[in-house]
This record gives C-alpha cells, structure tokens and sequence, in this order.
C-alpha cells in the first residue's frame, strides 16, 4: 500500500514482491469495418421470412388474421378449479371403496363368475403359473373397468388437459417448421408453376438478403395478378423483375414505403390492427381478445365511426386507415383521398402524393370546382349537390334538381363561348343576373346555330328574380368562395394545376386540407363538393380492379340525400368512404336511418349521447337470448327435528333455510341498448359491427382501441 492508502499496482497483498516488468504492448489493429463509414448495415432477411411465413388462417369478418388462432364457436361450460378437483377426489375415494368392498367380500364373489367360466380344470390347481397370471389379469381388469367410472364421474380428463402435459405444451413456444418449397411464399411456387423461375429465384434471394420489404412482396404479388388478368405481359414482368428485383413495378412517385407508420399493417390479408376485442361476455366467444383488423374487403362496405370530440375517431380510426390505404397505393392496389381540417393529424404530406392545402398560398395544386368534366350537365349536377345540397328537403326521396338546373342553364352557354367554364366570380357575375355578363353570352351565341343554348339562356333570364328562383341563393354560396383566401384557387383558365378525381383510375395518394378558421360554411362546401366528385368519378372508372376509397375526417354538413344514395352505390364500383361525426345531430333526422343503413361498418365511440345510441340500437336489431330467474323461497319446518335444524342453520349461516328455484326462458333483447352504449363503453372503447362485401358480417364488438 501507498501512504495514501492505495494499492500497488504492482502487487498484492498475498505477494508483496514486485514483478518484472515486461516490453511494452503495442496497440492491436482494429478489425476493418464491414460497410463503409455512414453506410447503414445491410438488413437481416430473417424478420421479413418469419412475417411472410406466419400463419394467417381464415377467419371471420374482422379477426385480425396475423398469427390467429382460431377460438370454437361457443364457450365451453368451465367449471370452476375447486369443484373440479374435489370431485375428482371424492371419485377416486368412491372407486377406492368399491374396489375394497369387492377385494374383501363384502359385496360377495359375483364379480369372479366371468373368471371361473372362462379358465380351465387344469388351471385351477393351487400355485399354478396359469392361474397366477389370468387372476391378477382379471384383477387388474376390474380395477380399471373401475378407474375408467369413476374417472368419468370425477372428470379426470379435464384435469388432465387443464393442468397437465397439454396445458404446458400450449404455453411452451412452438418452434414453426419451415413449409415445404411448394408451399413457401418465399419462393414464390405461383411464378415458377407459370414458368418465370429466374424472376422467382431473383425474388426468392432478395427476401433472404433482407433487400425486400412488405410493400415490395404486395406490389409484385399486385402486378402478378395484372398478369393473370392480361393487362400485363409474363414477358414485361419477368424483365422488371429480373433487372429491378425487390423494386420492380414501382409507384409512379418511386416510392417503396411511408417515411413513418404509426399502426401495425399486414399487406398479405389487408389489414390494418385497430385494436383488440375485449374480453367481455357481451361479445361472441370467437372474437374475445383477438385482435380487430380492417381491410378492403370491409372498408368496400364504407364505415361511419360516430363520437364526441377526444373520442379518439381521428388518431384510433381516421389516421391507421388513411396510412393503410396509403401503403396500398404504394403497392398498386388502391386510391385514397383523405379529406379533413389543416392540422389535423392525417399523416406527413411526404406520404401523399398531392396535397391540395385550399386557402394556403404555398399550396402547389388547386381544386378542379367542376370536377375534370367537360359536360355541362354533369358538372352542374356535382356543383349543385355541392352548393345546395344541403338546403334540399332531407327526406331521402329529394335532390337538387332545381339548382342542377339554374346552373346547366348558364354553364352550357359559357363553356360553348368560352370553350371553358366560368371561374368563382365569374360564376357569381352569373348568378346573380348581372345584365352585362349575360349580354356578352348571347352576343356570341347569336349566329353559331346554337339555338337550344339561346334557349337556355333566355329561360333563365325569365326565371331570374321571380319567386322561388333559386339563383339567388346559389350566388349566395358561391359568394363563400369568393374571398380574398381563395383568390389564387378554382382557376379555370389552365395557368394553375387543378387536381380533379378523374385521377382515381391511378394508385394515388391524395390529402385535401379544408380552409382553417372563419371559413366553416365553405369547408362544409368543399367537403361536398369531394364527396359528389368522388361518387361521380369512381362510377365510370374503367379499371374497378383497384379499390377506390375516400377518408372524410368530420362529415358534418356533408349528409345529404344525393350522397347517401351516391355512398349506398359505392359498393357495386369497388370503393368505400370513411365518414366521422361527432354526433348523429349534424345529420338530418330524416336521414340518420338511411345513413346508417347505407354503411356496413358502423362504430359508436365511448361518450356517446343516449339519443345517439337510441339510433345504433335501432339498427343493430335484437337478438334471441337466455334469461334466467332465481326465485328463493324459505323453507318450513314442520316437526321437532327439522325446526332444530334449521334453527342451528340460522344461527351458523344467520340466513334462514331456503330453497332455490331457477327458471331459464327465452327472450329478444336489443344487442346493445341506448343506455348501455351511453354509459357503459369504457373509455378509449368502441362498439363496432362489421360487414364486409360478400355479405359477411359481425355482431357489435366492443373494442378495445387503445391495444
């Protein structure tokens, strides 16, 4: 030790003696890096086998179908662990007393009858070996004759699979065996039985290396089935395959992923993991804690998700289903337009490939107002939905043919003048009946030899300010977007970039940012207006392979009786909208039904109002159930004895004796009623029923959103 108190470094306690110091050690090579220096390891292939290979057995609508395990239909009746094992033991006791009743005599020599009649004379002699062996056969026999009752009785195979080498085999991980070539999806046998082995090998090595991801397997898996149809050659696919590998058959915007994803996806089945059905009895056995996945196959359907505000319809609904639908179109399987405020938190505008911010003066593309159309027709049918559709009678047999009408009158003359149509003043010049605008009109259309647009023209400058002409409340409207916020938008005369739905024949990805505070009756009338467009545009696609969908963050405003009859028709055209209210308030009464009848996936969020949940219960019907009543009725001694007993019952229990009496009935109850969806949703919960395109559906589910 030093006379600080440290020790020497050159010795120890046990062996004071200092030792020789040795040459010096030179400083060894560092080992050469594998990558070079800011290049990212390369990845390991083996969590991209282990996901393609996990298992994804059918199921039904809904069930989360990554690594399920299917659950029976109905409960097993469970019996509770003491009264299992106490009647197990109480059995084993009775068999143990048979068996010594007869081992003893008690019971007589009846039971040795069989052994007499079937053995031989010869057998018989004492301390034969013959004898020894067929009589301890016979006694081994009974007893287990006796064993196997008592066993039944006692449900010893209960035990046995709830406590046994079963229950701990179904604990213990399985070690999954690799499939068969055959059946491996790594190995793609759908190409090579078609006879494309170098693109399957060429696949099959970048799975392993780590070089192909989930969206590349659904992009190639996507333009194989384009192969299998005819719209692409097997020569075409084999050549991108073989000189792209993992990225052939890329986006247009050569994109191969999402920057971020904040939900669990699986692009095999479709689905996106929004949750986990909760383990209550008020859900089917088959669902109880199994996750909740939606998919195409479901969304084609559409889905009204209905909640108060922090209910979570944006971040637990709105924001997985738009990223889902955006990995889909990453992979060429879908087109997405996600429609809500700016700021809302629909996902990065790096995941999009437009992005619309209307109002914003950086916004790169502007809104086609009448659609991409060139008929004048079906531009004022889409225009009029959009301004007045609202204002229509709300019963579900109404429109806006009136104001379709006011404006084909006015933009078949201009467009025949113009060759295009009028811009937001313009249009407002127009309908407001301003003399000079519509001078110019006629002015130009006198000696074309158009005189069914004359026509036109000279009706609705009869019309314009009688009674009930609706042209003034049109120009009303319109005034809403003729603002200073909206002066660079709704161009028409080409020196924009209008982004129109016609664009839903292509995997695109779309965000529409609606105008901020102080413009709210002009969100709500772009919120129609891309609704009409979308129910317009999807139905005379020529391509319905690739699933259309529109994502309405906050339809409020937006339920009308044309766009109820427009999302009942989506269906049949390979597409499906996400609507979300707040509550069922900010949709006419004369509509709710037909709303909720029109959308196959219906979702009531924790904080529902009662009168809101009235609607739910209404249309989620009722259902055959089994009520059980319990009646107890006190029992009355009659003599000495049973008085005696029953007062030592009273005084141990402090109950008086009773006797039990149960009656099971059937009866129809509502599935979820008003009060119980109100007040009894936990929060951050949901009840959704499901229903996907072939017909499928599910019950209510209460969900739990935040697994």
């Amino acid at each position: 030790m030093d006379s600080d108190g440290t020790q020497d470094a050159r010795g120890t306690h046990a062996n004071p003696v200092p030792r020789p110091a040795g040459p010096p050690r030179m400083p060894s090579t560092p080992p050469r890096p594998a990558t070079a220096p800011g290049v990212p390891p390369r990845p390991d292939g083996s969590a991209f086998l282990n996901w393609l290979r996990a298992p994804r057995p059918e199921a039904l609508p809904g069930v989360w179908r990554f690594g399920h395990r299917p659950r029976p239909e109905e409960e097993p009746e469970l019996i509770p662990a003491r009264q299992l094992i106490s009647g197990a033991v109480i059995a084993f006791l009775v068999g143990w007393l048979i068996w010594s009743l007869l081992w003893n005599g008690y019971l007589g020599g009846w039971w040795l009858l069989p052994l007499y009649a079937m053995i031989p004379d010869s057998w018989a002699q004492p301390h034969s070996f013959g004898s020894v062996v067929v009589v301890y056969t016979y006694y081994v026999l009974i007893a287990l004759v006796i064993m196997i009752g008592v066993g039944r009785l006692g449900r010893w195979g209960e035990i046995w699979r709830r406590y046994g080498p079963p229950a701990w085999n179904r604990t213990a991980p399985r070690a999954e065996r690799p499939p068969v070539p055959e059946q491996d999806p790594v190995e793609w046998p759908q190409l090579r039985a078609a006879g494309a082995e170098d693109a399957a090998e060429r696949l099959a090595a970048e799975a392993r290396s780590g070089l192909m991801r989930d969206v590349d397997h659904a992009r190639i898996v996507r333009a194989w089935q384009g192969v299998r149809t005819g719209r692409h050659t097997l020569a075409a696919f084999t050549g991108a395959v073989l000189q792209d590998g993992a990225a052939a058959c890329l986006h247009p915007s050569g994109e191969r992923d999402l920057p971020a994803r904040l939900a669990r996806h699986d692009l095999v089945t479709g689905q996106v993991r929004l949750g986990t059905a909760a383990d209550d009895p008020r859900n089917p056995y088959a669902y109880r804690g199994a996750g909740l996945g939606l998919g195409t196959d479901l969304l084609g359907t559409s889905l009204l998700a209905v909640g108060p505000a922090g209910s979570g319809k944006t971040a637990s609904v709105v924001q997985p289903l738009a990223e889902s639908l955006c990995l889909h179109a990453l992979a060429g399987r879908a087109a997405v337009v996600v429609v809500g405020a700016a700021g809302a938190g629909l996902g990065p505008a790096d995941s999009y490939d437009v992005v619309v911010r209307i109002g914003h003066p950086d916004s790169v593309y502007d809104l086609d107002l009448y659609g991409g159309s060139g008929d004048p027709d079906e531009a004022a049918a889409v225009l009029a939905e959009a301004l007045a559709g609202d204002l229509a009678d709300p019963h579900p047999g109404s429109d806006s043919r009136r104001s379709t009408t006011v404006l084909a009158q006015l933009l078949g003359p201009f467009r025949a003048v113009h060759g295009r149509f009028p811009s937001v003043p313009e249009l407002r010049q127009l309908l407001d009946g301003a003399p000079g605008p519509l001078d110019e009109l006629r002015t130009a259309l006198q000696g074309s030899g158009q005189d069914s647009l004359l026509r036109e023209l000279d009706a609705r400058q009869r019309q314009s300010g009688h009674p009930g002409d609706v042209a003034a409340v049109l120009a009303d409207r319109v005034a809403l977007l003729d603002r200073p916020a909206f002066a660079g938008f709704f161009d028409t005369s080409g020196q924009s970039k209008p982004f129109t739905l016609k664009a839903l024949d292509h995997p695109v990805r779309v965000r529409i940012d609606l105008p901020e505070r102080g413009h709210a009756d002009a969100s709500r009338m772009l919120a129609r207006l891309v609704l009409a467009q979308f129910t317009a545009s999807v139905a005379v696609r020529e391509d319905r392979s690739l699933f259309a969908c529109l994502v309405l963050d906050d339809a409020t405003g937006v339920v009308t009786p044309e766009a109820v009859r427009g999302i009942q028709r989506l269906r049949s055209a390979n597409a499906g909208a996400v609507l979300t209210l707040r509550t069922l308030d900010d949709v006419p009464r004369p509509l709710r039904g037909p709303l909720l009848g029109s959308a196959g996936c219906r979702m009531a969020l924790s904080g529902l109002t009662p009168w809101d949940g009235q609607d739910f219960a209404e249309v989620w019907g009722k259902e055959w159930t089994e009520a059980r009543d319990v009646t107890d009725r006190q029992i009355i001694a009659e003599t000495p004895a049973g008085k005696a007993v029953h007062m030592l019952r009273r005084v141990i229990t402090g109950k008086a004796p009773t006797a039990r009496a149960v009656t099971v009935r059937q009866v129809e109850r509502e599935r979820w009623s008003a009060s119980e969806l109100a007040h009894g949703v936990p929060p951050g919960h949901a009840v959704l029923s499901l229903t996907n395109v072939k017909g499928e559906h599910a019950p209510p589910l209460l969900v739990d959103l935040r697994d």
